[in-house]
Formats: C-alpha cells, structure tokens, sequence
C-alpha cells in the first residue's frame, strides 16, 4: 500500500467521523451518510471509492460530497480522471488514487 493512499483513506473517515457513523483501518473503512454509504479501500496503488445508494440522486449527491472532500484532502496529488459512467479515477504519480464507483456490480 502506498503511504498517500492510506493517509487519504484516513483523513475522509476522521473528518466525515465527527458527523457521521464511521468505521476504518488504514486499509479499509466505511462512512454511512443519510444518502448512502461509502467504501474506501487502500491498496498497493489505489485508493477506491464504492458509493452506494437507493437512487440516481441520491448517488450523484453521494459523489459529489466525498469527490469535494477527497479533492481538498488530496490537493497536492495530480489526479481525477472523469469517466461516463460516473467513475473518478485518480492518478498522482504513484500516490493517493481513487475511484468512485457508481454502485452497481462489474
């Protein structure tokens, strides 16, 4: 796992858990939001974000709060790749990297 990626997975679920219920290690972690949840997963070279909610809306309002925050904790990381089908893919040379996922199974 890369230090960025992890340090990035913690410091969504430390500040979303002074809200909001809150579970993770510095691999994993899960952040239950009125809306949906979203679950992060570090590993060797990315980090990913699996939103999941009851309807389109719901979903994009879902993305929209975690890629805002995601973007002010990562500022310093060269990334987000935008794709059609609602995915982030975020690639700084070698450091924090994400996806968020538009909930449905591959």
């Amino acid at each position: 796992m890369t230090e960025r990626a992890s340090i990035c997975l913690q410091q969504l679920c430390k500040h979303f858990a002074h809200r909001l219920p809150v579970e993770f290690t510095p691999e994993r972690g899960q952040i239950t939001f009125s809306v949906g949840t979203c679950r992060l997963a570090a590993d060797a070279v990315v980090l990913t974000l699996h939103a999941e909610a009851a309807d389109d809306a719901q979903l994009a309002q879902l993305q929209d709060v975690v890629a805002r925050h995601l973007l002010r904790f990562a500022f310093r990381d060269r990334y987000i790749e935008m794709f059609k089908s609602g995915e982030a893919k975020a690639r700084p040379a070698g450091a924090c990297c994400a996806a968020v996922g538009d909930g449905s199974s591959d």
